[in-house]
């Protein structure tokens, strides 16, 4: 994996551990010492395609000792659309062993000629950039599963592996490029979920940072690397220390230039994990962990109802998630607030100011109870959930005073609470609207649209990515004034661009597309009789 032995031939120092056996590694590092708060270590290696023969294009290198507790076997030949030759042997080898085995598939930035060949088939319209690239990384993810398929084998886990790839370079020159690394790896993550094979990341931190810019991803797990063992304990450090991603580290690995060795970390007994919940960019939206973004709705009854998105433009029928919903007057979708990967919801009683978390489970539902983040809210006729406004990946809120209109922000912590409201505008109360709708003009920074009472005119005001704005621009050259409601719902039209919701004076609910530029498209019905709605979220 991680340019080790079996995937190029090491020169240097990294020969000094060559042919060591996995023994003498661990008793020459302490690393087989089992924690006294830790469940016991297992002990055990991945396999690939060096292990195969030379005259399959493999390195000849050794399988696993006996004593091997695990094995992680990896898909391809190096590069995606690429298959093991030796899968199958290597599958029976762990099976006539009766090892537990998990699988990895490699992650890679896809050529000019993939792009064509994939980018127009998958679950996105590819009517972006950004849709084509996350529907090459979803047949990344199909691929890697039919190779399964051929051998007979479901494993528990599948891990991404996103490493440098001298043979196929990740774009890494700019944010631009990292973003789009991005969109490659949701597309494969979604493809792993669609296929029912829960998944996680494989890195280390300096890999990570130049090829996605170090993305949060708390709710996903981490297998990490600590390479060729700089200094005793490294593989333990890389269990008890901050992941790369900010997610929990299920193992860790080091090589040296004959095999790749792994061990568990803290109580993880090498079992199956669970589900992540879904990573979109920039949403705040997706509650039930398919990859759709969704509208939830309170109705006048107090029932909070969740809609499913179905990424092509229309929402399903609504599911109640929750109940006694009328005892707040401020509801909005804020992201993942406590950095348990799933998205969450503020609620303001209205009796008493207090703003309340509710936790999603990123199934569609909630870990319950909720909690109180604040008190005395009710000096603000608007809280909005804007995703992240500041640029470090933590999801923000922003709200407007009642007496004078200031509007502050609230710089998410990414641990369930938010940093000291900064003032970042002053008059905002000739606006009778204020939407969170993610990345708008496709910069990759949050925005806010903004409605103007006397005209109804809609704005535009563009983060700047570290917590203002920059010069706003007006959406077309209509009035939005008709509308009862707006909310952003994320990319609900399934091209990877953010879109909004509104609600007309008869209860229909239309569909207003952003084209990922700054503009709006032509709207469409989503769904007649919406006024029972006494909050769209």
């Amino acid at each position: 994996m991680f340019v080790r032995a079996h995937d190029v031939r090491l020169p240097g120092r990294l020969r000094r551990l060559a042919l060591v056996p996995l023994v003498a590694i661990a008793v020459t590092f302490g690393l087989w010492t089992t924690p006294s708060v830790q469940a016991a270590v297992l002990l055990g290696n991945d396999v690939s395609w060096p292990q195969c023969p030379t005259s399959v294009g493999g390195y000849g290198h050794p399988m696993p000792p006996d004593s091997a507790q695990f094995v992680v076997v990896g898909l391809t030949q190096g590069l995606a659309f690429t298959e093991n030759p030796c899968l199958a042997s290597q599958v029976a080898w762990f099976r006539t062993r009766d090892k537990p085995a998990q699988a990895y598939t490699m992650a890679t930035f896809p050529t000019s000629a993939q792009q064509t060949a994939y980018g127009s088939s998958g679950p996105w319209r590819p009517t972006t950039r950004a849709a084509r690239l996350s529907n090459v990384g979803y047949a990344e993810a199909r691929y890697a599963v039919a190779s399964l398929a051929k051998v007979g084998w479901r494993p528990p886990v599948v891990w991404v592996d996103v490493e440098p790839r001298p043979a196929q370079p990740w774009p890494t020159s700019s944010t631009a490029a990292q973003r789009e690394n991005r969109y490659v790896l949701e597309g494969l993550m979604r493809g792993l979920r669609e296929a029912g094979y829960p998944y996680g990341v494989y890195s280390n931190t300096s890999g990570w940072q130049a090829i996605t810019g170090s993305w949060w991803l708390p709710g996903v797990p981490v297998w990490a690397t600590a390479g060729t063992l700089d200094y005793p304990g490294e593989a333990l450090d890389r269990c008890t220390q901050p992941s790369f991603s900010g997610g929990r580290v299920f193992l860790s690995q080091w090589w040296d230039s004959t095999r790749d060795y792994d061990r568990t970390c803290g109580t993880y007994a090498f079992t199956a994990l669970p589900m992540p919940a879904s990573s979109l960019s920039n949403s705040t939206a997706e509650f039930n962990g398919d990859w759709r973004n969704d509208v939830l709705a309170r109705w006048s009854t107090g029932s909070l109802r969740l809609y499913a998105g179905n990424a092509t433009g229309g929402l399903g029928l609504g599911v109640e998630i929750g109940r006694g919903w009328n005892v707040f007057d401020v509801i909005d979708t804020a992201g993942d607030v406590n950095g348990n990967g799933s998205l969450d919801v503020v609620a303001r009683v209205a009796s008493s100011g207090d703003l309340l978390l509710y936790k999603g489970d990123g199934r569609g539902g909630w870990s319950l109870p909720a909690v109180v983040v604040g008190r005395g809210w009710n000096i603000f006729d608007t809280v909005v959930g804007v995703g992240d406004f500041t640029g470090d990946q933590r999801a923000d809120l922003v709200t407007r005073g009642t007496s004078d209109g200031s509007l502050y922000l609230y710089s998410g912590t990414g641990t369930g609470g938010w940093r000291a409201a900064v003032l970042i505008g002053r008059g905002w109360n000739v606006m009778n609207a204020l939407v969170g709708v993610g990345d708008w003009n496709g910069d990759g920074r949050v925005d806010l649209l903004a409605r103007e009472r006397a005209t109804g005119y809609l704005w535009l005001y563009p983060g700047n990515g570290s917590g203002g704005f920059g010069l706003r621009t007006r959406l077309g050259t209509g009035t939005y004034n008709g509308l009862t409601a707006i909310a952003g719902a994320g990319d609900l039209n399934g091209d990877r661009t953010a879109d909004f919701v509104g609600r007309d004076g008869t209860g229909n609910l239309w569909l207003y597309p952003g084209n990922g530029s700054g503009g709006v498209g032509a709207r469409s019905l989503l769904g007649t009789g919406w006024n029972i709605a006494t909050a769209i979220l």
